[in-house]
């Protein structure tokens, strides 16, 4: 009988790492997670923090893993040297997702051009922008090298391979990427600092063997390949069996809506990505349940939400941004939370945060739509808020479709899933 054969998926969240394993079947073997070790923003945290989730993963597991993929936050970008390592602060740390650079955005729309506006590219909540805004930043300091642009699972993938050559499809398409064309929007690969840009690879892609390094650091055979993931959101989608006009809303730190499309669709926040030779649309808010834990535990999140009647309302209009600025279904940098007033009841008040996210998915759901994509008939719902059934009937009473929740469907499996069925069968 051959030996089983394990893929390997890592899952980099806005909160946290968590890995997944599964055999042949696609079924889940092994999965861990733990909070960031360091700072969201501290690229050697996000190496750290996998070395210690992988060599929790018993030995016989470990040796039995042929492929390995990663994906990542969309947009949190950062600048590192060929070899992968990092500049003095502020250049050792990476620009967040969700961080808009309003006084980038003229210049990130100008390098894209006519056939770029209104992509995320194009935005001071893109990658360009945030790009722009480091190689600022390094001013004097440029003499000391060639540096190199890289979004988290990039860099992280490359520490794997031992080579930070590549940047994966998805994850590049706010960097200015034009998928369908297969090349750079409007003048970006003509400036300066292009060199800095990574060759683009497709999700699902082998791209080598581990390098010695890290197969030593993580315990993994130097056989094990890596496969080029994808981004956080389409990760969690390949792990969740949809059917046609199905959508699914990731209930993360963020809130992300994702659907099958037969079109590309493009507008401001708005993502597009190939997954699996179908076009994935969907678009990320700055909102989500990440904010809830601000003025509740997890303990509470779970008392307080058996007091909700979700099938009325609380009267409550809130707008549970985390800070100001907004990506989807606006995009606007400016954009100002609501989180007042507070009743009384810290019930209602919950309740309230919850109807205001469910306002937040519908929203954008509409959008989507508007732009073309196909009217979503039911949502799967995936991350830690789908463990929640309070959550899932008022947002049911509120989107007006069937809501099923499938919380064991993460993106780390997805990425398992992927990396397994990339790797050659002996």
């Amino acid at each position: 009988m051959p030996p089983e054969r394990l893929g390997l998926g890592v899952d980099l969240g806005t909160s946290g790492l968590r890995l997944a394993v599964v055999n042949t079947a696609g079924q889940l073997v092994a999965e861990c997670q733990s909070a960031y070790p360091a700072a969201f923003e501290q690229p050697l945290g996000w190496r750290e923090g996998l070395k210690a989730l992988c060599l929790q993963l018993p030995a016989d597991l470990r040796a039995a893993v042929v492929a390995v993929a990663i994906d990542g936050t969309s947009g949190t970008l950062l600048l590192c040297r060929p070899d992968g390592s990092l500049g003095p602060s502020p250049l050792d740390q990476a620009l967040p997702y969700h961080l808009a650079c309003p006084e980038q955005a003229e210049a990130a729309a100008a390098l894209v051009g006519a056939a770029g506006a209104g992509l995320p590219a194009a935005s001071a909540s893109g990658s360009l922008a945030r790009a722009l805004r480091l190689l600022e930043q390094l001013g004097g300091t440029a003499e000391r090298g060639p540096w190199l642009l890289r979004h988290q699972a990039d860099w992280l993938m490359g520490w794997l391979l031992g080579t930070w050559r590549w940047g994966e499809e998805g994850n590049n398409l706010r960097l200015g990427w034009d998928q369908q064309q297969g090349r750079w929007l409007g003048t970006i690969a003509e400036q300066p600092w292009s060199t800095a840009l990574p060759e683009i690879c497709r999700s699902g892609q082998l791209l080598g063997p581990l390098g010695a390094d890290a197969a030593s650091a993580l315990g993994l055979p130097q056989a094990c390949l890596v496969v080029a993931g994808t981004t956080d959101a389409s990760a969690a989608v390949l792990a969740a069996d949809l059917q046609p006009a199905d959508g699914v809303t990731v209930l993360g730190t963020t809130l992300v809506l994702k659907q099958f499309s037969d079109q590309p669709l493009q507008g401001p926040g708005i993502s597009c990505q190939r997954v699996a030779g179908r076009w994935l649309v969907g678009g990320a808010s700055n909102a989500g349940a990440g904010v809830l834990r601000r003025f509740f535990s997890d303990l509470q999140l779970v008392e307080l939400s058996r007091q909700i009647d979700p099938r009325s309302s609380s009267g409550l209009a809130l707008r549970p941004l985390p800070r100001p600025g907004e990506r989807f279904p606006v995009d606007d940098p400016l954009l100002e939370p609501v989180l007042e007033p507070r009743p009384v009841s810290d019930a209602l008040y919950l309740q309230g945060l919850l109807e205001g996210l469910a306002a937040i998915e519908q929203a954008g759901w509409q959008r989507l739509e508007q732009l073309g994509a196909p009217v979503v008939q039911r949502v799967i719902s995936l991350g830690g808020g789908a463990r929640n059934p309070q959550w899932r009937v008022l947002r049911q009473r509120l989107l007006q479709r069937p809501v099923l929740n499938r919380p064991q469907c993460t993106a780390a499996l997805g990425m398992a899933r992927l990396a397994l069925s990339a790797a050659p069968t002996p």
